[in-house]
Order: structure tokens, then sequence, then C-alpha cells
């Protein structure tokens, strides 16, 4: 988002013509920006033979699918139905790296029949995986390397405490089965969680997995999943994906030259390639001084962005209305009939009723986590893509409320 002298404008269009034109609260994405980090992590590890597969849950919109895929992404999805979005926006089976987590074995095999890349995380399904497959159809293991990454657990995926990955003092029970049943395991893959900004953290995870690889002959591939961290504020720490990539393309050739085997690498962001190029643009409803703190209430809340709330998220809130007003100290609160803070002690430019706030960092697990609590709409979503404002979701109406509601006979 930039500052202009007719206004705050989003990829050149001006905040101002988007509320008139599709009304608040509204998600915006810059489709340039997203590009542009898909280009960065291409870049910064084109010394491998990399594999970038978009975490689909970050932000399931088809048009956004569609444009990643436009511009050479694969894609991770998590459950059968963000699957069969990826196929429809045109992802070929191989491309699409299926990881599940505590589901049957009858949704394993929905992702075999349609031909997606599988990837198991408990020794339960492992058995019957292989019980069901043997050799007959490949599969990866997602291992929880006991790491913790991130500093939250609340984020973090691959400590001692997660349900993520089979653990790693479980590799005899997982190499009994391959004995076992024959199966053929094509790819390794750890993520240990969401914003991971340490270098060193992610080097030792890289470390550990190549160990492994060492003992599974039929590896093609190792996964190192996602959690690249993104700023969201002035100052903070972001993954230096430069850095990582000189460093993971040597620990590829070496382990080249120890085994003769050259194996691509498979990573799956989603934040760092979606979050920065999202905007939530709220109204202002009201503004209430009590004695202590002065709130600021808007037409969303955490029924379209809980990540605040279950995280204790930081998104940078700016008043694109008032443009030179004196900045006074506020808290944004939602219209929920919940604590739906959005950001507490923020310096704004005065904020009057009416007032647009832009909500940034809001385009990863923004939409994808919203829902209709207190019954209220769902936001329409636009893609702002070489100058031009697209409508790629409809704002919910009534209808929407109702359906696949059945009334009962009384």
């Amino acid at each position: 988002m930039q500052f202009a002298q007719d206004g705050y404008k989003v990829s050149g269009i001006n905040i101002s013509e988007l509320k008139a034109h599709f009304g608040t609260p509204l998600y915006v994405y810059d489709g340039e920006k997203i590009i542009e980090q898909l280009k960065k992590l291409q870049t910064a590890f084109a010394g491998c033979d990399v594999k970038v597969k978009f975490a689909a849950k970050a932000l399931t919109n088809i048009s956004i699918l569609k444009l990643l895929k436009k511009n050479g992404s694969g894609v991770d999805v998590v459950s059968i139905n963000e699957a069969r979005l990826a196929l429809k926006a045109g992802f070929e089976a191989n491309e699409i790296m299926f990881t599940s987590n505590c589901i049957d074995l009858e949704e394993v095999s929905e992702g075999v029949s349609l031909g997606l890349n599988i990837n198991l995380d408990n020794l339960s399904i492992l058995e019957h995986f292989g019980k069901k497959y043997g050799n007959s159809y490949p599969c990866c293991l997602r291992l929880n390397p006991s790491i913790l990454a991130g500093g939250n657990y609340k984020i973090s995926t691959g400590h001692k405490l997660s349900k993520f990955g089979i653990p790693i003092e479980q590799l005899d029970q997982i190499n009994a089965l391959i004995d076992r049943y024959y199966i053929k395991v094509n790819g390794l893959h750890i993520h240990t969680g969401s914003e991971i900004s340490d270098t060193e953290v992610f080097l030792k995870m890289a470390s550990i997995l190549f160990e492994w690889a060492k003992d599974f002959s039929n590896v093609k591939f190792l996964d190192f999943g996602g959690g690249f961290k993104v700023a969201y504020k002035a100052g903070d720490k972001e993954t230096n994906v430069d850095e990582i990539g000189t460093h993971l393309e040597k620990l590829f050739e070496q382990f080249e030259s120890a085994t003769g085997r050259k194996l691509q690498m498979w990573i799956e962001p989603g934040k760092f390639l979606v979050s920065d190029a999202g905007y939530l643009l709220t109204k202002v409803n009201t503004v209430k001084r009590n004695p202590t703190v002065t709130f600021v209430g808007v037409n969303t809340g955490l029924n379209h962005l809980i990540r605040p709330m279950m995280y204790d998220a930081y998104h940078e809130i700016e008043n694109v209305t008032n443009l030179t007003g004196v900045q006074e100290t506020y808290t944004v609160v939602g219209n929920i009939c919940e604590t739906d803070t959005l950001g507490s002690d923020r310096k704004l430019n005065e904020v009057r009723e009416g007032d647009i706030l832009a909500i940034k960092n809001a385009g990863a697990y923004g939409y994808s986590m919203a829902s209709n609590y207190n019954s209220r709409f769902r936001p329409a979503e636009v893609l702002i893509y070489k100058g031009k404002a697209q409508l790629i979701r409809e704002r919910d109406t009534f209808e929407d409320i109702l359906r696949g509601q059945v009334e009962a006979e009384f």
C-alpha cells in the first residue's frame, strides 16, 4: 500500500475507489506482490532443484491458486476438498502434495485415486496405507524433529508436544512397517511451524533431514515445509531466504557427493507468499471515548480476521481516510459479541466515524479462517493484478446464512 497526494493506493488503485465500488469490509490482494514473493523464493533456491508448493490453506480462493499456477508454483493441500480446488484451478495431480493430519484412510484413498502425492504423518495411517497399497503407490513421510521453531507453541509444529508428524524416536517402528508391507517412501517432510526467522534453526532441521534420507533409498525429494517469517511492523526480523538457499545448495551437493543420489527440494510457503499482499478494509462504525481508553469500533471482527485473538498476532492498522489528522491512541475492536480486539493502543491519525481503516498483512489465514459467527456475512474478496481490480468472491447474502439449514416440523 502506497501513500500518494490523492490518497492511499493498492497496486495503483485508490482505496476510496475500492470502497465505493465493492463496499466494506473487503479483502484486497495485490497480485503483483504475490508474484514478487514467489519469484524471490524461486531465485533464492535456484541453486537447488526446487519445487515451490503454495500452502493452499493460507488463501484458498481459486483465482489466487490460478495466479500462482500460472507463475510456476505447485500447491500443498491438507484436505481432499483443497485438492479438488487445486485440480479445478488447473494444477496437475503430480504438482499437488496432500499432507494429511488426523484423517482416516478413506480420505487418503481419495487422494490416491486422484493421483496426488501422499504425505503421511502417523504410524497408524502408515500401517493402514501399507496394508492397502504395499509398494504399488509411494508415499512421503512427515517426521517430527522435536525442534521448537518460531518461539510460539501455537504456531510451532515440530516440537515434542505437537500432534504433527511421526516423532524421530519412532524411526525403528517406521522401518519395521516399511519392511513388513514393502512400502515405497519417495519423500521425507519436515515442517516445524510458522515464523521461522533463525537461519541456524532451519539449517539444523535440514541437516537432520539429510541424515534420515541416507537410510531411505527410494527417496526422491526432501520437503522442508514453510514457515518463512514476514515482517508485521517496522523493525521486524524476516527470514533470510537467500542465506538459507546458499547453505542448502551446499548440503544438497554434499549429499549427492556422499550417496550418488540427486534429490529435489520442495518447500511449502503460505504466509510468505500472500500475507503482505493482503489488506482488510473496514469502516469505522463508532468512536467510543471511555475515561481510560478510546475504542474504535469497526464493521469487521474475529469473524473475518481471527489471528489477533487466536495467536496474539500483530497486524499494522492505518487510517487511510484522514491523511493529515493529528495522531491519537486508539484500541480497534470489532462488531462481534466477543472480545475481538484487532489492535490495542495504536497510534492512528485522528479517527472519525465513517473513516476507512486498512488492516495490513491480512492475506494469509484471513478469509480462509473466516466464519459467519453472529450470523454476519463474510466479506467480498478483490484481486488487483496488472492495474485491474477484479471481484474474486462475492460478499455473503442472507441466503448464504440459511443455505443448508433445514426447518424442523413442530
